[in-house]
């Protein structure tokens, strides 16, 4: 039964009894219940903020541990930089150096990716940055990783071909040391004998008789030969051979070429004879060793003929500089 109220009348002094409207009920009833929710999402987001639900405690567990899990990743991901970096030091600086390969660019080694974001679909959660970069990291060691084996494919490519790369590479005197007279011009800046200027030169100039053997200096294929007795400048008669692995050689100035365009020839091979032909001024034999199509100095390649006595001999006097025989 429902409680009746009364209000006081001071009128007549009496006390009158309250009649509630359906509409006054209502308005009652919804001012409780709008209180009664007002609180409720008071205490709702002051718990929500001080206390976290069930699974919110095991998904804050859960994103701690991924957390945890992606920074040890990440240690271990320098750890493997490091020995990727000593294993590509020693590709570079031993493996390569042995089997006379150069070494890969650090543009190569170290590339990135560019272009579109990559990584757009690891954006916009809490932990983002820290994702996007160990996966960057691991891409880039991934890339590197591929570069390191097609490397040591490379090297063992040339392990295989050893054999021949030492018997391709110039290692010994176009001219014998019985038919030298003289080195009348070493490489490096000299004297020019016609234009008397200081000018590069590129290679060796051997003096020896004309008619004297020319040899080759390692094994290859001929791959120019110039027939050209009558020029006043220039190498003249010439032959030019292949050796592989980037190496060529160059011999000017002949008298006689005993050797075809395309021939395979080899170490030790008489190719021509010594002349005065081109812009030479007396017999000799111009000498060119061209590496990864850039002359080199050919006295390196002379172990196969020399005594360390008479290579230190020979260092010496390409030091001490003068005028050469031609071009």
């Amino acid at each position: 039964m429902t409680k009746q109220k009364y209000r006081f009348n001071p009128i007549s002094l009496k006390y009158d009894k309250i009649n509630h409207t359906f509409r006054d009920k209502f308005l009652s009833f919804l001012t409780y219940f709008s209180t009664s929710v007002v609180i409720a999402v008071v205490y709702f987001l002051v718990f929500s903020h001080f206390f976290d639900l069930p699974k919110e405690k095991i998904l804050k567990r859960e994103v701690n541990k991924l957390t945890l899990q992606y920074e040890i990743l990440n240690k271990q991901l320098d750890h493997v930089g490091n020995v990727l970096a000593d294993i590509q030091n020693r590709d570079d600086n031993i493996y390569r150096v042995v089997f006379n390969a150069e070494p890969i660019p650090a543009s190569i080694r170290t590339a990135g990716f560019g272009g579109v974001n990559r990584y757009s679909e690891l954006e916009g959660y809490r932990n983002s940055d820290l994702i996007i970069e160990t996966t960057k990291r691991l891409d880039i060691l991934k890339k590197q990783l591929y570069v390191q084996s097609t490397s040591y494919d490379e090297v063992i490519n040339l392990a295989i071909n050893k054999e021949d790369m030492l018997a391709s590479i110039p290692s010994i005197q176009p001219v014998a040391n019985r038919d030298l007279r003289r080195i009348g011009g070493y490489y490096g800046m000299r004297l020019h004998p016609i234009y008397k200027i200081r000018m590069h030169h590129d290679g060796i100039d051997f003096t020896a008789p004309t008619g004297t053997d020319v040899y080759s200096t390692g094994n290859g294929v001929v791959t120019k030969v110039v027939n050209s007795p009558r020029a006043r400048r220039g190498y003249g008669t010439y032959i030019e051979i292949d050796h592989g692995y980037g190496y060529r050689t160059l011999y000017a100035h002949l008298d006689k070429i005993l050797v075809r365009n395309g021939q395979e020839v080899k170490r030790g091979d008489v190719i021509g004879l010594v002349g005065n032909t081109g812009g030479s001024t007396a017999p000799h034999l111009h000498y060119e060793v061209i590496r990864n199509n850039r002359p080199i100095n050919p006295i390196n390649y002379f172990f196969g003929d020399l005594t360390p006595e008479e290579f230190d001999a020979m260092i010496e006097m390409s030091m001490q500089g003068g005028s050469f025989m031609g071009i």
